[in-house]
């Protein structure tokens, strides 16, 4: 186990280390030179080459590459281009609104993904099963910001003029946390739910056609525990790759539905940052992403052996 988690941990490393060099690559061949982005429209060339000697993008690629990777090491994702104000600084205000919907819409797509998944395969071709695989195809069929434009316009503007609260503005960390947030979790679930479904399903399938399930059966096991003790159980393994890669990567995907229901998350931060062209902050979020996919990688290849016992770390 400890071989298999350092191993992880240096394949981690160089994909941070890769990343970071790209993101250095895409700073440098912008076709928008900082100076101009910082100085604006009006400024002269005497100041453009003093914004430039600033910054260090005066001396050789290689040095600015070094103190580059040196500041990324201490934390240190530099300033934003418009305001100054340190990136760093900038995302963790952000963050914890982005973190609770990401959580909260995860929790709802896990379970329900694999509650209907697990219920549609036990009654594979069934009345039950085509009911779910309408679902799927509707879930599917569904972009998050239709579902989030629907949930709003039916929960908040027309339920709400009939004297009903289902969505209330307003900071999502304080007063009213679940009025404000509910709908943006059922927003952003609706089409996960869907996939999760049908991953689910199919690996619920492939699991109840093994040879050792068929014996757990011949054993007279009752059938609740052969379908949630033993096969469940393996069956998670593929839905919980997807879970860690999907919760890891939404962090940095969650524009519309922040713009939708006005949370001031991590995706309007981005999406104000692309239309200011304030580089500095684009390529934070970038490096936070990267980083909460590989953690989130590296936690479920180690529990791969908790939920899967024929699977062996080494």
């Amino acid at each position: 186990m400890l071989r298999f988690v350092i191993r992880r941990l240096l394949y981690s490393i160089l994909v941070l280390w890769l990343v970071a060099t790209l993101v250095f690559v895409f700073l440098n061949v912008s076709p928008v030179p900082v100076e101009r982005v910082i100085g604006g429209p009006r400024a002269t060339t005497d100041m453009l080459e003093q914004i430039r000697a600033n910054l260090g993008l005066d001396q050789p690629v290689i040095v600015q590459y070094g103190k580059f990777l040196g500041r990324l090491l201490r934390g240190d994702l530099g300033d934003s281009y418009i305001n100054g104000t340190s990136v760093a600084s900038l995302i963790s205000d952000r963050l914890p609104t982005t973190l609770w919907l990401v959580f909260g819409a995860g929790v709802l797509w896990f379970l329900g993904g694999v509650a209907t998944g697990v219920y549609s395969a036990t009654r594979a071709r069934g009345l039950g099963d085509r009911a779910v695989t309408v679902f799927v195809l509707i879930g599917l069929s569904t972009p998050p910001f239709v579902m989030a434009l629907v949930l709003l316009f039916v929960f908040s503007t027309k339920l709400g003029e009939a004297g009903f609260t289902f969505f209330e503005a307003g900071p999502p960390l304080q007063e009213h946390f679940l009025q404000r947030m509910i709908l943006p979790w059922i927003a952003l679930a609706f089409l996960m739910v869907a996939a999760y479904t049908r991953l689910t399903r199919g690996s619920m399938l492939d699991v109840l056609g093994e040879d050792y399930i068929r014996t757990a059966r011949a054993k007279g096991l009752p059938e609740r525990r052969v379908v949630y003790r033993h096969g469940l159980r393996s069956a998670l393994t593929p839905v919980v790759t997807q879970f860690g890669i999907d919760l890891g990567a939404l962090i940095g995907s969650t524009i519309v539905t922040e713009k939708v229901f006005g949370l001031q998350g991590v995706g309007q931060l981005v999406y104000q940052s692309i239309n200011l062209g304030d580089t500095p902050v684009i390529i934070g979020v970038t490096l936070l992403v990267t980083f909460a996919v590989v953690i989130a990688n590296l936690v479920v290849d180690v529990g791969y052996s908790v939920l899967d016992p024929r699977v062996r770390l080494s």
